[in-house]
């Protein structure tokens, strides 16, 4: 992908791994809703390392881990809303399927489309079988990847979903159902609140 495709990758990093600036930098240019769901990510960022062998063998260009999902992401750019697969790019489609499918992972696409104001970010799914749990809750919200006439997979950034929306899925906090998890009754609230306060 070259060094201009690194400079994507690291600001995507940036804004996965919960950084304020980065979410800052990708979300200046959008509305105030947009950047609140962006935000998000700094409460509950992930783990983004760079695959070695970047967008070969089916580990994408970058993996972000979190103690609840772990996705495997192939970061594409380009100045055109459509971006056709073949050859390699092609080739590092069904390797992201075939690791999908063995590991139990949801591959995606981060596509990131230059020149345009707002979220420049789309998000879509590669379509693998025997998700489990919340990977297979969250696929059901995540668009994949569109298919042309003869049936093969391209990038189309109208039918993405936007990155701030991606992340405010993904990030959804858990906040209130684990405080009444933990504090089951109203008296261990309190007495809890009583002990933080003092």
């Amino acid at each position: 992908m070259g060094s201009i495709g690194s400079v994507y990758e690291r600001e995507l990093r940036s804004v996965l791994a919960g950084e304020l600036k980065g979410v800052r930098a990708v979300t200046k240019s959008c509305s105030e809703v947009e950047r609140s769901q962006a935000m998000k990510v700094t409460n509950r960022p992930f783990l983004v390392v760079r695959a070695p062998g970047s967008g070969s063998e089916g580990t994408g260009d970058l993996l972000a881990l979190r103690g609840d999902i772990c996705f495997p992401i192939e970061v594409k750019s380009s100045k055109s809303k459509k971006l056709y697969l073949s050859g390699r790019t092609f080739l590092q489609l069904e390797s992201l399927k075939e690791i999908g499918e063995r590991c139990g992972l949801l591959p995606l696409y981060a596509y990131r489309l230059k020149g345009v104001r707002g979220d420049s970010w789309r998000i879509m799914k590669v379509e693998v079988d025997g998700l489990r749990g919340k990977l297979r809750h969250l696929s059901r919200s995540i668009p994949s990847l569109p298919l042309t006439r003869n049936g093969k997979e391209f990038l189309d950034w109208d039918q993405g979903m936007p990155l701030h929306r991606f992340l405010s899925l993904v990030c959804k906090s858990d906040g209130a159902k684990i405080s009444t998890e933990v504090f089951p009754s109203k008296s261990m609230r309190s007495d809890f609140e009583t002990i933080i306060s003092s």
